[in-house]
Formats: C-alpha cells, sequence, structure tokens
C-alpha cells in the first residue's frame, strides 16, 4: 500500500517545481504571436518604473579628462531623417510654452546669459556605440528657473526642426548634467551636430538627445512621449 502523501509537502513541492516551470512558462508564451506584443509592452513597462524610482537625482555620470576624448572629426553623425533640416540660424528661437510664468520665443543669446557649463562625458547609442566629447551649454534646470517653470509637473517636451520630438521627465531635465547644449569642443554646434540648440544628457540614452530645437514645453501630461518610444522603444532609458 502506498504512503500517505503529507500534503504541506506536496504543496511545497509543487509551489517549487511551479517556479522551476515559470521561466519555461514566459518562455513558451513568448511563442505565441498574440501574446508577444502585450508581454513586451509589460516588460518595457517593468522596466521603465524601475528604472525611474532607481534614478538618482543628484549622482554624477561620469566625466573624463581631455585625454580621453574622442576626436571631433571621429564623433558620429546620427539622425532619424536628415543631417541638416536647414535651419535659419540668424532668425532662429525657442518657443517655450505650458506651464511656465514666462512662455515665449527666447533667442539663443538669451540663454546664453545663463552660467555657462562644460563637461566631458559619454554619449551611448542605442545601435552599440558610445564615444567621449566635450559639451558646453546651460543647465536645463537654470533654464526653467528663469522661465518659472512649474517644476511639479511631470515632463518637459521638446519638438524639433527635422519633425523629431522627444520627452524628459522632471528629474531628469532638473539634474545637474542635463544641458541645453549649444557647443560641442569649445565650439559653437556644427548644422549636422544639431545647431543651433540640443539636449545633452549624459544619464539618457542618445535618442532622448534631441537636436535643432524649436519648442520647449513643461507639461503635466503628455500624448506623445517621443519618436522612438511611441515606436516601441523605452521612454526612461537611462543609462
Amino acid at each position: 500500500m502506498p504512503a500517505p502523501i503529507d500534503a504541506r509537502k506536496f504543496g511545497k513541492l509543487n509551489r517549487r517545481e511551479l517556479l522551476k516551470l515559470t521561466p519555461v512558462i514566459a518562455l513558451g508564451a513568448f511563442a505565441v504571436p498574440k501574446f508577444q506584443k502585450p508581454l513586451l509592452k509589460a516588460g518595457l513597462a517593468f522596466s521603465d518604473w524601475s528604472s525611474k524610482h532607481l534614478f538618482r537625482a543628484h549622482h554624477l555620470a561620469t566625466t573624463f579628462p581631455d585625454s580621453h576624448l574622442t576626436p571631433f572629426s571621429k564623433f558620429p553623425i546620427n539622425d532619424y531623417d536628415v543631417d541638416d533640416p536647414d535651419v535659419d540660424l540668424g532668425a532662429w528661437t525657442l518657443a517655450v510654452g505650458g506651464a511656465v510664468q514666462k512662455p515665449g520665443n527666447y533667442s539663443l543669446a538669451q540663454i546664453q546669459t545663463l552660467p555657462m557649463f562644460r563637461q566631458n562625458t559619454r554619449h551611448v547609442c542605442i545601435e552599440g556605440w558610445d564615444v567621449i566629447g566635450r559639451f558646453g551649454g546651460v543647465r536645463l534646470a537654470d533654464f526653467l528657473t528663469r522661465i518659472g517653470a512649474d517644476t511639479t509637473a511631470r515632463y518637459i517636451t521638446v519638438e524639433c526642426a527635422d519633425d523629431y520630438y522627444e520627452s524628459l521627465d522632471m528629474h531628469t531635465a532638473l539634474h545637474p548634467q542635463t544641458l541645453l547644449c549649444f557647443e560641442m569642443y569649445d565650439q559653437p554646434l556644427t548644422r549636422e551636430h544639431g545647431a543651433p540648440l540640443r539636449l545633452q544628457i549624459p544619464t539618457k540614452i542618445g535618442y532622448k538627445q534631441a537636436k535643432y530645437l524649436t519648442s520647449l514645453n513643461v507639461s503635466h501630461v503628455i500624448e506623445k512621449v517621443g519618436y522612438w518610444e511611441d515606436q516601441g522603444y523605452s521612454h526612461f532609458y537611462g543609462l
């Protein structure tokens, strides 16, 4: 006659076996086409949520000595559409709106009255390459103070001359290394690298660092997160 089964041991055994099987079940679910997209979206959402909560607002990205810089001539030019959207640099302004006390159009000269910062930091592209560059500009946090931005708002959104668009969470926007960048290697931005103004964010992946900025908006909600994010890429993507 078979020995009686201990119910508690049986329950523990089954839970243990189920835990072992969980990765296999998940992998099997990915093999079912109708489950693939929901699973990927859920995984990406969890990754963004966890990254956001692990982000340290005052933790600085690594900076490097000049001897570590990638030569400017070897700094890749990367965009999603065109290398030069033909911005009229003489007439350019940054249109500012949303939850701010001082909306309007700001010239580059007005932006440049804020304290200048230069930093040698790593630029990481989702395509797999990275380089160390020298970037100069003003802290986005200082500009937000200048325009009287409501920093309890959740997002900063930007639009660009080449129809690109992007957004940042407010904590990243206020990070001391997040720049409104108008210099590279102590020279004005070239057209190919985003003149006259771009984002430079060493705590983020490259596609967050929009070029050819034309507008900046402070908001509590957004409809369009970012060009690549709206195609399924990570919204937060911290480094």
